[in-house]
């Protein structure tokens, strides 16, 4: 899982220009930028963390000038190498001083921020206006970043009725390979501004999903909607995982509720193994807050404390779902006319406390990145048709299976979240959780309470080798099947299984917008 770290031919002069814009170039400060969530990169040669977009450009120009490749790193969030060196003389681009919101425009509902904006910095700005984005962010939202999160697609809140957050977008501010600096949509129209997307051919789109490899995301602009003032929640529990799997997308397809998901039996067990009575605590009082009165609040508040932990029965698949609208009687047709077509699939209701508190408590601290007690943790995904996700979703437990032994061995827990993205995606997404060392990516992240009850696991080389087989086996399955991905990175062949002649049109766009395979080479399956 880890690239031989490599030495960097950049002339000095090169780099003293580099510096004098403020890069790194000090060992610590490149490894510990090289390496996501799964693996370890080649050491870049600097880290360049630019200020202003007029920064930027320049450290684009300079890069370009001297056949440096430049990487974009986000919240380093990516666990398929979105953006690790996989070569020496590459350069890190860290966003996270890009991170002004530079107009909300409450009259042509729309908001443009600089791409290192993380969407808990995002809404907590719209939040007193009375307004939201129609996706309004992932669950790492908390670090996560706008240009972090288009360059490689997000799913989660409001992605049940609104999809991703790509169909949120409305226009781009992107600087390409040799630093020219491009607006797409209306944005890009003499005396224009960023309201509409679709204007004549759409090349916001070009640019977003990109793994990052197409251009440099300096602002984005998204869609905003009124927020809506009601909520309700609903959680089920199923005898099996084809009940789920039917139930959710009989859910998907009514396109009313803004969040779907569910989970396995031991992804639960594992999540509510970590809770602490001092998470709860603070969970409750979240709960409390965020229900518009006291009584409401005091009276949710309760529910959760009288179900405690045992709201999901232990083998039972779970299946949650939010709805939201503009009035309590609405909300709650919404939610009834849900609970039938849940029922009649098998499912049987039970305490609504998971998506209740995590709607209370979106952007919550990394810690899911680790096990209970300090183990690794990956996921793998794929987006698949309705039709199609029970079916894929049993070739997946049934590979598994076979492997039990093996993962018993080595200690490999599995489990798995599945969403929903509108009306057509089923997202399927396994994790694997296993002792192994932690990288320091993960002592960053990790809140330091967590952190301290994190076992000294050492490298287990045959572990790591059963998950990375078992993770590019799952691929497999879903490659088999026509299924989609997010975060494509290094990981997920994209360029490789298009057709001969969107793989050639793919590849002159490439060339065109980056002449010298200079923006995150590699990425997307290209150079």
């Amino acid at each position: 899982m880890q690239t031989n770290i490599q030495n960097s031919s950049i002339p000095e002069s090169v780099l003293g220009q580099l510096k004098s814009l403020g890069c790194a170039t000090d060992p610590k400060t490149c490894e510990f930028m090289s390496q996501d969530i799964w693996t370890k990169g080649a050491t870049a040669s600097f880290v360049a963390t630019p200020e202003t977009i007029e920064q930027l450009q320049q450290i684009i120009k300079i890069a370009f000038e001297n056949d440096i490749a430049l990487n974009p790193r986000g919240a380093g969030m990516s666990y398929t190498k979105g953006y690790i060196p996989d070569r020496e003389n590459v350069g890190i681009l860290d966003y996270s001083k890009l991170n002004k919101i530079t107009e909300i425009n409450a009259d042509d509902m729309y908001v443009t921020a600089q791409s290192g904006t993380t969407w808990l910095q995002l809404d907590e700005a719209l939040k007193p206006l009375g307004l939201r984005t129609p996706f309004w962010g992932p669950l790492s939202g908390i670090t996560s970043t706008l240009g972090g999160g288009l360059s490689q697609n997000n799913a989660f809140f409001g992605a049940g009725t609104h999809g991703p957050s790509t169909e949120s977008v409305t226009a781009l501010t992107v600087i390409l390979a040799d630093g020219t600096l491009v607006k797409t949509a209306t944005s890009g129209t003499e005396n224009g501004s960023p309201f509409w997307r679709h204007y004549g051919p759409d090349l916001t789109g070009l640019f977003l999903g990109d793994a990052g490899a197409l251009a440099h995301k300096a602002e984005v602009t998204l869609r905003l909607i009124p927020r809506p003032e009601f909520e309700d929640w609903a959680s089920f529990e199923f005898s099996s995982q084809d009940e789920c799997a039917r139930a959710t997308a009989a859910v998907s397809r009514q396109n009313i509720a803004c969040e779907v998901f569910g989970f396995d039996p031991n992804l639960t067990k594992i999540r509510l193994k970590r809770a602490s009575l001092v998470a709860d605590v603070k969970t409750l009082g979240n709960v409390i807050k965020g229900q518009g009165s006291l009584l409401k609040g005091l009276k949710e508040g309760a529910k959760i404390a009288m179900a405690g932990r045992g709201f999901v029965e232990d083998n039972a698949w779970s299946l949650h779902i939010v709805c939201e609208g503009r009035s309590a009687e609405g909300v709650k047709a919404d939610i009834d006319r849900l609970k039938k077509i849940i029922s009649d699939e098998g499912g049987s209701e039970t305490e609504n406390s998971i998506p209740k508190i995590i709607r209370s408590n979106p952007f919550t601290p990394l810690n899911n990145i680790l096990g209970p007690e300090g183990e690794r943790w990956v996921p793998v995904h794929g987006i698949v048709p309705m039709s199609k996700a029970e079916a894929i979703w049993k070739e997946i437990a049934q590979l598994f299976e076979s492997k039990a032994a093996d993962f018993k061995k080595h200690e490999i827990e599995t489990g798995y979240l599945i969403t929903t993205l509108s009306t057509n995606g089923f997202l399927i997404e396994p994790v694997f959780i296993w002792p192994d060392e932690l990288f320091p990516i993960h002592e960053a992240t990790v809140e330091a309470s967590t952190l301290k009850h994190a076992k000294p696991y050492g490298v287990r080389e045959e572990g790591n080798k059963l998950v990375a087989d078992t993770r590019a086996a799952v691929i497999d399955i879903f490659q088999k099947h026509g299924a989609a991905h997010f975060q494509i990175g290094r990981t997920y062949p994209y360029s490789e299984n298009r057709d001969a002649d969107s793989q050639t049109l793919l590849k002159q766009i490439k060339a065109i917008v980056d002449p010298k395979n200079n923006i995150n080479p590699g990425s997307l399956g290209l150079g």
